[in-house]
């Protein structure tokens, strides 16, 4: 059995929770997630299955999107609404849609973010909710994420109350922290803040209308036609750039050759993926870093056909 499913996170299990369960429903060990997602965010999770797991990374380094909730007036210690409150400051004056959006838009495109506290980055080989959980406090790398896009999906004209919420949707790169991203737009508010409900819904090209939850899995092991729901591996590659080869050259593919890189992708950076003329991706290849114009393989996937 292999393949990518599309999983329905629900609230209150880890990444790794969800991992746990499956081997236990599917009755196999070779199942990876494809990034952690926090316990309280529901939503898109794909897993991979049997060989596919070879191809986990190049879905987490896929572009994200989710929808969620910001509440202006307090702060918590882990940014979201699992945590203790930090700060609090009533929201004083009306703040319009336009004020908002303004700061929706400052946040879209490239921004420097750093990790909160309680998150999974390792600092000095100990991962930052460890530091948290003794209550100590380290500097923490900031990093440049990418916000392709941010909306206001609330159609009220000016917002008012102690506490204020409203939601967005936001589409981004890989490694960007929402909890942290709702705390910035607070700060550019003039107040604190805290992300207090998120969901993913789309992770590379996997999307909500994708998801299962456990209990249709189940369902579907019990009536054996689970493996009818399984994406191929190329659903995790396809946002990736296409080279289509030969039967002839294929061989070469499956026995790691180097190859000549096509003069359509000669500008292209990052990972492609090599595929046959049916569109069955046999490896994983990148520029050689010594010889121009050449392309190596990172990872062969496939070489029994």
């Amino acid at each position: 059995m292999e393949g990518i499913l599309p999983l329905f996170k629900p609230k209150g299990m880890t990444s790794h929770d969800c991992v746990f369960r499956l081997r236990k429903i599917l009755r196999m060990k070779r199942i990876g997630h494809t990034g952690t997602l926090d316990p309280d965010v529901t939503g898109v999770l794909p897993i991979c299955l049997g060989r596919a797991t070879k191809v986990a990374e190049y879905i987490t380094d896929a572009g994200k999107s989710y929808e969620g909730d910001v509440t202006i007036g307090f702060s918590t210690t882990t940014e979201d609404a699992s945590g203790e409150v930090v700060e609090r400051k009533d929201v004083n004056a009306p703040i319009t849609r336009e004020q908002i959006l303004a700061v929706l838009k400052s946040l879209t495109g490239e921004i420097t973010q750093t990790p909160p506290m309680f998150s999974a980055v390792k600092v000095n080989g100990k991962r930052l909710y460890e530091y948290a959980r003794q209550g100590i406090e380290v500097e923490r790398p900031s990093r440049q994420v990418h916000i392709y896009s941010i909306e206001l999906l609330d159609d009220r004209a000016v917002f008012t109350g102690e506490n204020i919420t409203f939601r967005f949707r936001v589409a981004c790169s890989k490694g960007t922290y929402i909890r942290t991203l709702a705390v910035m737009i607070g700060s550019e508010l003039g107040y604190p803040a805290h992300m207090s409900e998120l969901v993913r819904i789309k992770s590379a090209t996997l999307t909500l209308e994708d998801c299962l939850t456990f209990e249709e899995i189940e369902d579907r092991v019990e009536k054996e036609t689970f493996t009818e729901v399984l994406r191929p591996m190329e659903a995790a590659l396809s946002h990736l750039p296409k080279f289509q080869i030969s039967d002839k050259v294929a061989e070469k593919v499956k026995n790691g050759a180097v190859l000549t890189i096509p003069d359509h992708l000669l500008d292209t950076k990052g990972p492609i993926a090599v595929e046959t003329l049916g569109g069955v991706v046999l490896a994983i290849y990148e520029h050689h870093s010594r010889k121009p114009g050449l392309m190596k393989p990172v990872k062969v996937l496939r070489n029994d056909i």
